[in-house]
């Protein structure tokens, strides 16, 4: 099929049995229990606390709680055609960390998810480069390797999550030149093309591997968008991978004019700025974002997928929602507020769906943010923005259809 090209219990402790139920105290692997808000048990483990560092987006400074082993399931697995419920889960990996401890935080992850109703998960986790003019990119300490990667995967298929795969350009280095991302200007893009895709074909074998969805190509590189040398790299990665290949522009390039990528779908990472009072309505900020999406198209948007929506919890947040590192006064409203109007304006334009950005992979999700170190764009822990994520997940959205799918 030719692609498109488009213009993110309680334990009773039984003397008889007390061997038996005793051992597994021991090791760390009871007692079952349910975390504040959460919709499933969960086994809390002794020790292995681990503390995240700084993200590409802003750390959340939550320690990790000692992950579940056991994985619930979604009720209602995604379809073709239904919306993507989900959240972007931001990987830096530590290869300190066993494979044991990966695999129990990944199950962590995903029962925090089936609770909240989704039927979608998003991993995206850095990839590395020098400066701008850089022709080379690679793996670091915190890319996770493609084996580690398919385990991941393997246990959120067993919670019946519809699995996208998204490398992330870490901008760490980028930062002494004020850049990012999206500014990126290699010397020689052949080279740079080169490295690209000599380093994400294991992702994409892996991928391929384990079936998932969906594997974004690129993420918010505005600068290299339209260059012919993305048909090579799409190309090969079509014949390594069989699932959908996707590109997530970053929302001002969506609006400023086509996003020409040879790929199969189109996402926007929407952090729309809407010029409104922290107490406006949740209909003013959807009429906010239409105005946004209408410069682009009207109407209906079925092939597009909100790959990043995000907020921090703060006072004056509407005006930079894509603020990922000032600390203003906390307001979990605001956040709330956000989530339900952009859910609220994904039925209403027939979009594939959204993902939540975001939850970290080290964290426990159960627990509330430290406010004094976290990013305020987390919504793990915060009661008000849960419930919002809850309430869009379980509506009647029946999702864009699969009338309109690219072919």
């Amino acid at each position: 099929m030719k692609r498109a090209r488009l213009p993110l219990l309680a334990v009773l402790p039984v003397t008889v049995i007390s061997l038996v139920v005793a051992a597994p105290f021991v090791v760390g692997d009871h007692p079952l229990q349910w975390s504040s808000g959460s919709l499933v048990p969960h086994l809390v483990l002794d020790g292995k606390e681990q503390t995240r560092q700084a993200a590409t987006k802003g750390g959340t400074g939550k320690t990790s709680a000692a992950p579940t082993t056991e994985v619930a399931k979604v009720a209602k697995e995604w379809k073709p055609g239904m919306p993507q419920w989900g959240a972007q889960l931001y990987w830096e990996d530590n290869p300190k960390h066993p494979l044991e401890y990966v695999e129990k935080q990944a199950r962590l992850q995903a029962n925090y998810l089936v609770g909240l109703h989704a039927n979608s998960i998003s991993v995206s986790f850095p990839f590395f480069t020098g400066k701008l003019a850089s022709t080379t990119v690679s793996r670091g300490d915190k890319t996770p390797t493609p084996d580690r990667l398919a385990r991941v995967l393997q246990i959120f298929h067993e919670a019946g999550l519809r699995t996208t795969i998204r490398p992330l350009m870490d901008e760490h280095s980028l930062k002494a030149e004020n850049g990012w991302r999206g500014a990126i200007k290699p010397t020689d893009r052949s080279a740079w093309f080169a490295s690209y895709e000599k380093f994400v074909t294991p992702y994409l074998k892996a991928a391929e591997s384990e079936k998932a969805a969906t594997f974004v190509i690129g993420t918010e590189l505005n600068s290299l968008e339209g260059d012919a040398h993305w048909e090579t790299v799409v190309d090969d990665a079509e014949k390594v991978f069989s699932g959908e290949v996707a590109y997530d522009a970053n929302w001002d390039n969506y609006v400023e004019g086509p996003i020409t990528m040879p790929v199969t779908h189109l996402g926007i990472d929407a952090y729309f700025p809407v010029k409104v009072d922290d107490d406006a309505p949740v209909q003013d900020l959807v009429d906010g974002w239409n105005k946004w999406l209408d410069r682009k198209a009207t109407g209906s948007l079925p092939k597009i997928t909100v790959a990043e929506a995000g907020i921090g919890a703060m006072k004056g947040a509407y005006h930079a929602p894509g603020d990922f590192y000032t600390k203003r006064a906390v307001n979990p409203q605001v956040q709330a507020n956000w989530y339900t109007a952009v859910c609220k304006v994904v039925q209403e334009r027939k979009m594939s769906g959204v993902y939540w950005w975001s939850i970290y992979f080290d964290d426990d999700p159960h627990t509330k943010p430290d406010d004094k170190v976290a990013s305020r764009l987390d919504f793990a822990g915060r009661p008000l923005s849960e419930k919002a994520i809850k309430t869009c997940f379980t509506s009647d959205y029946a999702g864009p259809g699969t009338t309109t799918t690219a072919s």
